[in-house]
């Protein structure tokens, strides 16, 4: 307990935040989510190349007590006012999903970098129009990266090393936030701001089965929902569980609600791989070969910082060659953390890292190397945007509920 307590009091109470450099990246914020001082704020106040300069919102009274507690010096009375200021390098957008298409379509056109919550669009159209827009593809473009924070942590990165895409035979991977959490009012349940389970934190889960598997879904098997008939919240799932197929008939499962048990439990990803060869040679001389069957499991997949733990559950069979058959097993199992880049292992010791970076800090980290033209350790990029998006489509067209709709704004391209 006292680990996480130092941990996130340094995390939100830096002690000693470094001073700003001369040519720090000036951020602006469309919307005062309350999502947005995780996503910057906070970690703004470590990082001395980032000064979040200015917000907008709808509601002014909002936005002006939103800056006021964030320390953010100025105020626009608008979302265009903001992405047209020229002082403002870099934009987070952290609007309701239904809005991100055309805002970040918008602030790229004024030339802005753009950081986009996740997920990063309605549907897979709205994602193929904006990260293949023109505007993209030129030089000195403007940076655009769905803020997929969870990828950029340092426990997710140790997991991966961990595990051979190759030899992974199903992935489960389960996420939730209890019932107090939200409310039916909440714009996750709101189909026209494109609400709904899958969107909000499926899109955690979904992204673990692509990753751990290192391959696209070539089916979306079943999707079971429980979601409003009524009013804006219609076809707004407030849980699902869904199956996919993978190449070579292999199986990913995901499941997420929003409406879950009081007690929070730390979302998971759970693998199961195939037996490999482990070299033996005093083993083989005796005619004989030893496999490992492996179950790997992360616990805490999207906030690593609060807690989290990889277990993995080794089991060993000695078989002879000839033959095939067993003639001893064991099993082992082992768990580990990393709360740092050091802790991750020796190929990732050399990162920036510190025990107090949330995952939000370390990509904040990565987006300003892009911007800055310095090599990223870590990145989403727009074909991983899109893939990402097209399997939400297909669990959503499976449910039946159909994928969420586009913005009136697509239509103006």
């Amino acid at each position: 307990m006292a680990g996480i307590v130092s941990r996130l009091w340094e995390a939100f109470s830096p002690s000693n935040p470094p001073p700003k450099s001369a040519d720090a990246l000036r951020f602006g914020i469309l919307g005062a989510a309350t999502i947005a001082p995780l996503t910057l704020t906070n970690p703004a106040k470590t990082h001395p190349e980032v000064i979040v300069q200015a917000i907008a919102a709808r509601d002014r009274a909002k936005a002006e007590k939103f800056a006021k507690a964030n320390g953010i010096p100025e105020v626009k009375a608008s979302y265009e006012e903001l992405i047209d200021d020229p002082n403002i390098d870099c934009v987070l957008i952290p609007l309701p999903n239904a809005l991100h298409f055309e805002w970040a379509v918008r602030a790229i056109r004024a030339g802005k970098h753009v950081l986009l919550e996740k997920p990063a669009v309605s549907n897979a159209q709205e994602a193929e129009a904006l990260f293949r827009l023109p505007e993209l593809s030129v030089p000195n473009a403007p940076v655009l990266l769905e803020a997929f924070h969870s990828r950029f942590y340092p426990s997710w990165i140790k997991f991966r090393s961990l595990i051979n895409p190759d030899d992974v035979v199903s992935v489960k991977s389960a996420s939730m936030i209890p019932w107090w959490g939200t409310s039916k009012s909440d714009i996750h349940f709101n189909y026209n701001l494109s609400g709904g389970s899958i969107m909000a934190m499926g899109t955690y889960n979904f992204a673990a089965l692509r990753m751990l598997f290192g391959a696209e879904p070539e089916e979306c098997i079943s999707c079971n929902t429980h979601h409003y008939t009524d009013g804006e919240h219609h076809d707004c799932d407030w849980d699902f569980h869904a199956t996919f197929r993978f190449p070579g008939g292999r199986i990913g499962e995901a499941s997420s609600t929003l409406r879950g048990p009081t007690w929070w439990t730390p979302s998971t990803a759970e693998v199961q791989l195939r037996a490999v060869l482990v070299p033996e040679a005093e083993l083989e001389k005796s005619g004989q070969e030893k496999f490992r069957i492996r179950k790997a499991t992360l616990h805490g997949i999207v906030h690593g910082i609060f807690w989290h733990r990889i277990d993995l559950h080794d089991m060993f069979e000695v078989r002879e060659k000839s033959t095939g058959r067993v003639v001893r097993t064991w099993t082992e199992t082992n768990s580990e953390k990393a709360y740092t880049f050091a802790e991750a292992g020796a190929d990732f010791a050399g990162l920036p890292s510190e025990a107090s970076w949330m995952s939000f800090r370390h990509q904040l980290e990565q987006f300003v190397n892009r911007v800055k033209g310095r090599e990223t350790t870590t990145w989403v990029d727009g074909n991983e945007s899109i893939r990402q998006m097209r399997m939400i489509d297909l669990a959503y067209e499976k449910s039946g509920l159909g994928a969420r709709p586009s913005s009136k704004f697509l239509g103006t391209l």
